[in-house]
């Protein structure tokens, strides 16, 4: 049994294709095919079925995969701890689609402005994909927005971000000096879908105020959700961070008066895998950068 043999199962047992595996480690299907079936007849018994659609692990499969985690694993925190100076390496950071844009570009210029010798490889996806990728030892680092529903992983908070109401420029609301809860119980919301954790901010906001905001529709980027306000389609709230790189005039975002939504950004990471020099540094930094986003007293 060989290392890439492990690295080509992972793979399709990942994205349920060989076809998609290929693709993704950069080699032809036959190769990744032959690869599979070395491994099988190595082991003596299938370790995919072949359905229509996808490739569905089987029990050997199952129980292969929670291995071969561990061993690819061992190796890579082994190479990770002997190479580790503390200027050099990898680090492996995953962030969600509403703070990578928006957060990300200033922290890695900083950072590799510090660190020229560092290499920095961002996975930006949903909050259920990183957790997975986390706990699977496949990120080193990802930043989330709280609640996080994992177990045995740290969590680092950093600061605090007031979501604002956004509305079209001339919307009725706009000519009023303060904005209240009540002024937009009834008013249509534009909110991304079920996977991102920011609607659930928005609505557990609401719902602690006893109304549930009226969603007409959904999406699954932030910055359509700020095109279709501008057209009229409802209001959203959206994170102070995405309004302050906004340099639309067709938007208007206002502070709610009184008890302000927010969200929590933090960071979070495997404590099981190997911490190395140059990705404590990187934390340290990312501590430093993110005092310029923490929500001002008002």
């Amino acid at each position: 049994m060989e290392f890439d043999q492990l690295t080509h199962f992972l793979k399709i047992a990942q994205t349920e294709n060989i076809t998609r595996a290929a693709e993704e480690l950069g080699l032809s299907q036959p190769a990744v095919s032959r690869s599979l079936q070395r491994l099988e007849e190595e082991i003596g018994q299938p370790l995919f079925e072949r359905q229509s659609r996808k490739m569905v692990l089987t029990d050997a499969g199952e129980l292969l995969v929670s291995r071969a985690r561990q061993i690819m694993s061992i190796i890579d925190d082994t190479l990770s701890e002997i190479t580790d100076d503390g200027q050099s390496g990898r680090i492996r950071l995953g962030a969600i689609p509403t703070i990578a844009p928006y957060f990300l570009p200033g922290l890695l210029h900083h950072f590799t402005s510090a660190f020229p010798k560092a290499r920095l490889l961002v996975q930006e996806e949903p909050t259920q994909s990183l957790l997975q990728r986390l706990t699977q030892g496949e990120l080193d680092l990802a930043i989330l927005a709280l609640p996080i529903p994992a177990k045995y992983l740290e969590i680092d908070t950093l600061f605090e971000e007031e979501l604002l109401l956004v509305m079209p420029q001339g919307h009725p609301l706009s000519q009023k000096k303060q904005i209240k809860l009540a002024d937009i119980q009834t008013l249509p919301f534009v909110l991304l879908d079920e996977a991102h954790c920011l609607s659930d901010n928005i609505v557990s906001f609401c719902r602690q105020r006893s109304f549930q905001p009226v969603s007409m529709e959904k999406t699954s980027q932030l910055a359509m959700v700020q095109e279709l306000v501008t057209l009229g389609h409802g209001i959203s709230m959206v994170p102070a961070m995405a309004r302050a790189i906004d340099k639309s005039n067709r938007r208007l975002y206002r502070s709610l008066a009184g008890p302000k939504p927010m969200r929590t950004i933090a960071a979070v990471w495997n404590p099981y895998r190997f911490q190395s020099k140059l990705l404590q540094e990187f934390r340290k930094a990312m501590h430093h950068y993110s005092a310029a986003f923490k929500a001002k007293p008002r």
